[in-house]
């Protein structure tokens, strides 16, 4: 039972309560709900894009006093387009425009938006728990303990509602921050380090001339200006990563959180750390593996590029029209059918710009109210870091016949292998996380271990159905033979192992083709 208005969702930063009651049908009721969490995403987001923000201002500075226009103007794209962006999502998510609030659309517009959201919702948090509250809602969640379900009530008041709408909030910034600015920003900043030479010496044209064997570097000038010149892009290009890592694992937990909306999910230490690993290693193979494939063919990943993104925009679309579903009403009510595709189109371009460098743990259904598919579909999942890996390894092989002389002082084929065992790890990651640490795990019909073992068996049944068709050789004796055996009920025969194991890999395979 929940209040109509404004949803609440992902209210999981509360802590375990003190005060239980079971009601008349079973269901646990809790009562206490003054403990609340610290906002900690709120606060990591705000100083991400703080942090962002501010280096790839001063690296512009750098960029304007070196003449590098080029490398500026995109800078600036990469910085100013994802801002304004997390502004107008902040605004429309909090409902702002119908309000009166002029100092706080005055910071939107100033792009300090983030940085009032943040003091407001620590001013929530700070506040919470002194005075006695009214509840205005009530969420009902299954908590899951040792594989078994406990249906519970919370009680939800004003504090957690409103510290719920700024999670919410800046949870979706943070995605948007990170994929349409962050990762464009790590991608440009690398190719501008590899092409202008900022962080390898290599050795100039006068060094053959007779200058000692002298190392240039493309520096603004002086020593103390070199190492601020290393040190700028190489920070922002930390802190993009840090960003895009952030964001892709606010897509793993929203794709969970959405995929069990009736289920308490708490992620454990372990999860995150191997979701970390997962993300950092995607994400960074996938930049270098496009990074170094531009250098070499610098038009040809226009078309890669383009490719991808046209792919995965039109591919909701198109399974939009071979439902023939219809559009969702309950995008905005005071929006029209121009307005609500709008805003889908733009929901498509940020998912595809997702799936260009990592998977988006979602699969959009543009028919259905919450606009994500609920149904897990593996095959997808295995298609996608299946092609994923081959054209990644095309590009990298591409690279590597194409390469220029700016490579002749590293090891290219041990560069390919780091990045394919990368990439290969990546994946290793992934299914750890889903085998022994997502959340929801006993609620899998089928988990990671039982797709491999379907599949050895698969293997193992074709090799022997080869065999069996090979001539058998003759027994040295062609006398009949009978053999005595003792007769038992057909309740205690042993049972056929070998038609259990057909049926259960009949069983997998027909789950997988119909998630695929």
């Amino acid at each position: 039972m929940e209040e109509e208005g404004e949803p609440v969702e992902n209210i999981t930063d509360i802590e375990q309560f003190h005060q239980e009651s079971p009601s008349e049908n079973g269901v646990m009721l809790v009562v206490n709900h003054s403990n609340i969490q610290p906002p900690f995403s709120v606060v990591l987001a705000t100083l991400l894009y703080c942090a962002e923000f501010v280096c790839a201002a001063v690296l512009c500075n750098m960029y304007h006093k070196s003449d590098d226009d080029t490398w500026m103007g995109l800078t600036i794209t990469f910085m100013l387009v994802p801002a304004v962006l997390t502004q107008l999502a902040l605004t429309f998510i909090h409902r702002d425009l119908g309000r009166d609030r002029p100092l706080v659309l005055l910071l939107h517009l100033l792009l300090l938006g983030p940085l009032i959201r943040c003091f407001e919702a620590l001013v929530v948090y700070f506040k919470a728990g002194k005075e006695e509250e009214p509840y205005v809602t009530i969420s009902r969640k299954i908590k899951l303990k040792k594989d078994q379900g406990t249906p519970m009530e919370w009680e939800i008041g004003h504090s957690e509602r409103k510290l719920a709408t700024h999670r919410n909030a800046f949870k979706r910034t943070a995605v948007i921050q990170a994929f349409l600015g962050s990762t464009p920003q790590l991608t440009l900043q690398l190719y501008a380090t590899i092409q202008e030479k900022y962080l390898l010496p290599i050795r100039s044209k006068s060094s053959l001339d007779g200058i000692n064997g002298e190392c240039c570097m493309s520096c603004f000038g002086g020593s103390n200006e070199c190492f601020v010149s290393v040190f700028i892009p190489v920070t922002l290009m930390i802190i993009c990563l840090i960003s895009v890592t952030y964001g892709a694992l606010v897509c793993s937990v929203l794709a969970i959180n959405i995929r069990y909306d009736d289920y308490k999910v708490r992620l454990r230490p372990a999860a995150y750390l191997c979701m970390i690993l997962w993300r950092v290693l995607e994400i960074a193979t996938r930049v270098t593996s496009l990074v170094l494939f531009s250098t070499a063919l610098t038009y040809w990943v226009i078309p890669v590029g383009l490719g991808n993104l046209l792919f995965f925009f039109l591919l909701p679309w198109v399974e939009f029209w071979v439902r023939r579903a219809s559009l969702p009403d309950n995008v905005e009510k005071n929006f029209s059918k121009l307005g609500t595709t709008v805003v889908l189109s733009l929901v498509t371009f940020l998912y595809a710009c997702i799936n260009i460098f990592c998977w988006s743990a979602v699969q959009l259904d543009l028919g259905h109210r919450d606009l994500i598919e609920k149904k897990q579909r593996w095959g997808r999942l295995a298609a996608y870091y299946g092609g994923r890996f081959l054209e990644n390894g095309a590009l990298i092989t591409l690279w590597y016949f194409h390469k220029l002389d700016f490579y002749e002082y590293v090891c290219a084929p041990l560069l390919v292998a780091q990045l394919l065992i990368c990439y290969s790890l990546a994946v290793l990651f992934m299914l750890l996380f889903y085998q022994f640490c997502h959340p929801c795990r006993s609620l899998f019909r089928h988990n990671v271990h039982d797709c491999l073992a379907c599949v050895c068996c698969c293997i193992c049944c074709r090799r022997g159905g080869g065999r069996e068709g090979q001539g058998q050789p003759n027994s040295y004796s062609t006398t009949a033979t009978m053999v005595l055996v003792p007769l038992e009920p057909p309740e205690l025969q042993p049972p056929d192992l070998t038609s259990q194991l057909v049926e259960r890999e009949t069983a997998i395979i027909e789950d997988i083709m119909e998630a695929a």
